[in-house]
């Protein structure tokens, strides 16, 4: 930009020459200063409270009003006034949405407000009603936060305009920002911190105040007394005690969180959802599965959750025999009912300054907050009791002394003045002395003056003790953590479960119903599967100019395997394919064939079942059935043809390969040919061996080739067709037309050529 960049206020008609500043400066500074304001005062939590800006006002200005969780509720609308007229001059709903968010018992673990209205539910947090319609005071858990605030603990600032006075933080006894947890996105950072349990966390600070050089892994080893993030909705945590280690040692990674479940007769109940889960969600998740037929192990579900069981969806499988475990496993994997909640310690430490922690940086560093909180506490409490003695110092003065005393006041036209010197009292001895009622110069307020002050000075001298010794301030966090944990402390909600089933989504042969079919495919590569055996599959109606090419059984949980004239295969559940009904739908519109190639022959069956593919070269091979599937649509290079047509494939297994079985190969010159099976090799792809004979010569010039290959059992028959009446060839007549692998046949009287084979079942 050159010239541009160096424009300063003195060129656009303000600022003095001296005001000058390249614009690129003006940019970085102020983009700068941006970013430290969103991340210092509206983005990421202190270490000592665990709250960011707006909570900490929002909780203060609360306490302001006296909605202590003893205090009867008052509008919402009336604290987020206060909070934005007096503290947080922001939009009121941003506001209203932290309120709300801290008063939701789904999305905190220790919920910082009870409210009373609508307040959202599980399935929608955003459908509270507005501010004016709902009501709210502090929770008992704010007490943590707001007891120990008058006692010296925080420093003050002033409000955005200067003429209130707010916290800097609140003095947490407990480490708030890792029990809540919090979320945040700043300026080119994040912070996403899990919740944990109250009765684990106080165990964690025990052990490192007791042992400050515990080591990270001693720490955050997965035990009984620490097993991880504990979220408020419950759920199951499946990451490994490994996984677990490895977030608390980097302070970054995602925890793994799935839903709860039991088997109710025989209907499957989800009872708990993981962390931020909308049942409505999984409930839609679900139902678009069953609707789009990707999910008929499932017949019917059912959300009975109410206000007293929030989260009660119920699935009702299509039979006993469902492996409920499998299901599942399907629903974790295809749905929200398994997820990922990230985790990323980012936060702002005592230094002011933004970074992510480990377990053992966040937990130590906020026991130093705590020790500070707790010494400055310590502090304004013998400040208080040393400025208390020292008055009563004054006022035993006046006591004993009392007639002078009475005669100064009475007499002396400067008493403040006199009583200092005659006593040798400080100018605040002598105010109280002045500030004394008549009726407190009785002899049992002298008696009620000693005794305070003997109390007093045995509680000095035991703030004393406790401010010199580090291992007695130690001592007494430990105390209060032990209380707090008591008064506050609950069991865990989230459970971990190393032996988890696994989230593996089921193939859609295993969702399907399986029920016989006939697949049909015609010439022009159009599919359709029939319910049940189809006699004569060439009755079926086909499009004008397109005929019956080839058909095959199975079942509609099986996959259709498609072959295509470059020896490439195709694979689609039968479960899928359009019914028979209609002339079907093109496999081009699923598949993606190589340009110019079309459908040769379809297979389906059992995986395990071998058939024999073959090319009109005259070679081809045995291959099972599985070792043909594949899930891209592009297929798999399986044949090689190199020239040659790829012919109609022969299920072996049907005739009981390998045991006895034949391959009758024909060639267009009138040949027939049958060896044992075994001289077939089996392969997963390839050219394969030589069946038949075929003169190179005249393949070449393509005046002869094979023309069909099938596998026979030793008892079935083999129709040729020459046009089309077969001649039907039985098992005693094989013997003539018996051969080696590779020769060229025999001639079959009376025919010239032969078109095809088939097999005629005994």
């Amino acid at each position: 930009m050159g010239k541009q960049e160096e424009m300063d206020f003195n060129k656009t008609g303000g600022g003095s020459k001296s005001d000058s500043q390249p614009l690129s400066e003006f940019v970085e500074k102020a983009y700068l200063d941006y970013s430290m304001y969103v991340i210092l005062d509206r983005a990421l939590p202190f270490i000592g409270d665990g709250l960011k800006p707006v909570q900490r006002r929002i909780i203060f200005a609360m306490s302001e009003l006296g909605l202590s969780a003893q205090s009867k509720p008052k509008k919402s609308a009336r604290t987020v006034g206060d909070v934005l007229g007096k503290y947080h001059p922001h939009g009121d709903t941003a506001c209203y949405e932290a309120m709300v968010n801290m008063a939701q018992d789904f999305s905190y673990r220790y919920p910082l407000i009870i409210g009373q209205g609508n307040w959202g539910s599980y399935d929608d947090p955003k459908s509270f009603a507005a501010m004016r319609y709902t009501e709210a005071k502090l929770s008992a858990y704010t007490k943590l936060m707001l007891s120990e605030l008058g006692q010296g603990t925080t420093d003050w600032k002033p409000n955005f305009d200067g003429t209130l006075k707010e916290p800097e933080f609140l003095p947490s006894r407990l480490p708030n920002l890792i029990l809540n947890g919090v979320t945040g996105i700043a300026v080119g950072m994040s912070t996403d911190i899990p919740p944990h349990n109250i009765k684990e966390i106080a165990y964690l600070l025990d052990k490192l105040i007791k042992n400050p050089d515990i080591s990270l892994g001693q720490l955050t080893r997965i035990t009984k007394n620490f097993q991880g993030p504990d979220f408020p909705s419950g759920g199951e945590m499946i990451s490994t005690p490994e996984e677990l280690k490895q977030i608390y040692a980097t302070g970054n990674g995602s925890v793994k969180i799935r839903a709860k479940y039991k088997k109710e007769k025989n209907q499957l109940v989800i009872t708990q959802l993981p962390y931020q889960v909308s049942g409505n969600k999984i409930i839609e998740q679900i139902a678009t599965q069953m609707k789009d037929k990707k999910l008929p192990l499932i017949t019917d579900i059912n959300d009975e959750s109410d206000h007293e069981t929030p989260i009660r969806i119920v699935l009702t499988p299509k039979s006993n025999r469902v492996n409920t475990d499998e299901l599942m496993g399907h629903l974790f994997a295809t749905t929200d009912l398994e997820k990922n909640v990230r985790v990323n310690m980012n936060l702002i430490g005592l230094d002011g300054r933004p970074r992510v922690f480990d377990l053992k940086a966040l937990l130590s560093e906020w026991i130093e907050f705590r020790t500070q909180t707790v010494t400055r506490r310590l502090q304004f409490r013998l400040n208080e009791v040393e400025s208390r003695l020292h008055i009563l110092e004054g006022l035993m003065a006046a006591y004993l002394n009392l007639d002078e005393v009475i005669r100064i006041i009475r007499e002396e036209d400067d008493p403040k003045s006199k009583l200092i010197k005659k006593f040798k009292l400080t100018e605040i001895q002598a105010e109280a002395i002045l500030n004394l009622r008549l009726r407190n110069l009785a002899k049992l307020e002298e008696e009620k003056i000693l005794t305070e002050k003997n109390d007093l000075e045995k509680e000095q001298s035991e703030l004393k003790k406790i401010l010199k010794s580090k291992k007695k301030i130690n001592e007494l966090i430990q105390n209060e953590i032990k209380q707090d944990t008591k008064d506050f402390g609950d069991d865990r909600r989230t459970t971990l479960n190393e032996s988890a089933i696994t989230s593996q989504a089921l193939d859609q042969t295993q969702l399907a119903s399986s029920d016989p079919v006939t697949i049909v495919l015609s010439k022009a590569g159009w599919v359709r599967a029939a319910k049940g055996t189809l006699d004569d599959p060439r009755s079926l109606n086909y499009k004008s100019g397109d005929d019956y090419l080839s058909s095959v059984p199975g079942r509609s949980n099986q996959f259709a395997v498609f072959i295509d004239s470059t020896g490439r295969v195709y694979s689609i559940v039968a479960d899928t394919l359009p019914s028979a009904r209609s002339n079907g739908e093109p496999l081009s519109s699923r598949l993606n064939p190589p340009d110019g190639a079309y459908f040769a022959g379809v297979i389906s069956g059992d995986p395990s079942q071998h058939w024999l593919l073959s090319s009109s070269a005259g070679y081809g091979f045995f291959v099972k059935l599985e070792d043909l599937y594949t899930k891209n649509r592009k297929g798999k290079t399986c044949l090689s043809v190199k020239g040659s047509e790829v012919l109609i494939p022969s299920n072996a297994t049907s005739v009981g390969y390998p045991e006895e079985t034949y391959v009758a190969a024909a060639n267009s010159a009138g040949k027939l040919l049958i060896f044992k099976s075994n001289e077939l090799m089996e392969m997963s792809k390839g050219k394969g061996l030589k069946i038949i004979g075929i003169n190179s010569k005249k393949f070449k010039e393509g005046k002869e080739k094979m023309v069909s290959a099938i596998v026979i059992g030793p008892k079935d028959s083999i129709r040729v067709y020459s046009g089309k009446k077969p001649k039907i060839i039985r098992p005693d007549e094989f013997e003539n037309y018996m051969s080696e692998r590779g020769k060229r046949g025999r001639s079959v009287p009376p025919f010239k050529k032969i078109d095809s084979l088939e097999v005629e079942p005994r």
